[in-house]
Order: structure tokens, then C-alpha cells, then sequence
């Protein structure tokens, strides 16, 4: 069994149950989106000591964790798993992922950058095709699943984006392969 040397932040147990199934591994369960200050504080002693892996649920909720625990805990490493490889008809989580998509996700995680060194901007995302389009959702899912970044609106998909460094030129040339694959 592998060991993950990072702790991983998840949101309950039966995610912790689920990846004890596949690693050697520490967690830290958030017990939904009750974030307080104090299990901040222990993500960010984490983060100093070991690092820190956020694996949070395909969904909403999930991605508010996220999203906040990476404004107050930085250079935290971000893995997501796509939500139809982690789904039942009814529930959507890490605990009912997929073992091939739970290590895809964390074969590919980010780092979130503060200061990008070139910013794609809402205006690229428009002249690519990526928003304000009929086709922008698909497009954008395709590039996300491409990059193995997790689905999300166009504001979502473009901070992921930069968070990754993709260039404008790196994005443009995903975009056209994805929409020449999809005319085939």
C-alpha cells in the first residue's frame, strides 16, 4: 500500500474510510462546510509540517471548502476527481469514487499561485469559446477534464487555469484540439 506523505483534507469519514481502502494515509475531515478557526489552524500546522492535499467533494459545498481553505491556508495542493467518476444516483463524494479516478486525482494536482506570471483574463476565456457561447459549458468541461482541473463555472475554470500557469497560447492550442476532436 502506497503512502501519501501529505495529510489530506476531506470532508468526513466515510471519505477518510475510502481512501484508507487505497493508501496509507492521514486525513483531516472538515465534517461538511463547518470551517471553523480552530480546524484552520490545525490545516495550517498541517501544511507547515507535512503538506497538505484538499480532496473535497465534486459539488458546491465542496468546492466552498475549498475554496476557502485555499484563501487562508496557502500553497495547499489541490486534486479533483470528476463528479460522474464519483457519484451514486443520488449521492455525489469522494467516498463513492471510483479507485482509477481517486488516483487520477491525485496524479494531477495544482498548486494554487497567487500572482500568476500571465493571467488569462475573462476576455480570452471569451474569445476562445470557453464563455459566452451555446457551446461554453461543454468546451469548458472537455479543457477541464483535459487538464484533470475539475468542472466548474467560467470564473471557477479560469482561477484553476492561472493557478496551473496554462499561457493563453497553452489554452488556445487545448481549445482547438478539443473542439477539432469534437467535430470528428
Amino acid at each position: 500500500m502506497r503512502r501519501i506523505k501529505e495529510v489530506i483534507v476531506v470532508e468526513g469519514k466515510h471519505d477518510t474510510a475510502r481512501l484508507k481502502r487505497l493508501f496509507d494515509c492521514d486525513t483531516i475531515e472538515t465534517s461538511g462546510t463547518g470551517l471553523n478557526q480552530k480546524l484552520l489552524d490545525r490545516i495550517h500546522i498541517a501544511q507547515k509540517r507535512r503538506g497538505v492535499i484538499i480532496l473535497t467533494d465534486p459539488d458546491a459545498p465542496g468546492n466552498r471548502i475549498r475554496d476557502k481553505i485555499n484563501r487562508k491556508v496557502p500553497g495547499c495542493k489541490n486534486a479533483f476527481i470528476e463528479k460522474n467518476r464519483a457519484k451514486t444516483k443520488k449521492k455525489v463524494g469522494i467516498e463513492h469514487g471510483e479507485d482509477e479516478a481517486i488516483l487520477n486525482a491525485l496524479e494531477h494536482m495544482i498548486t494554487y499561485e497567487e500572482n500568476p506570471k500571465e493571467e488569462i483574463r475573462v476576455e480570452d476565456l471569451y474569445a476562445l469559446g470557453l464563455l459566452g457561447q451555446a457551446h461554453s459549458a461543454t468546451l469548458r468541461k472537455q479543457v477541464s477534464l483535459r487538464l484533470s482541473i475539475g468542472e466548474g463555472n467560467a470564473k471557477t475554470i479560469r482561477n484553476r487555469l492561472n493557478c496551473l500557469g496554462i499561457t493563453k497560447e497553452e489554452l488556445r492550442k487545448i481549445v482547438h484540439e478539443e473542439s477539432n476532436r469534437e467535430c470528428k
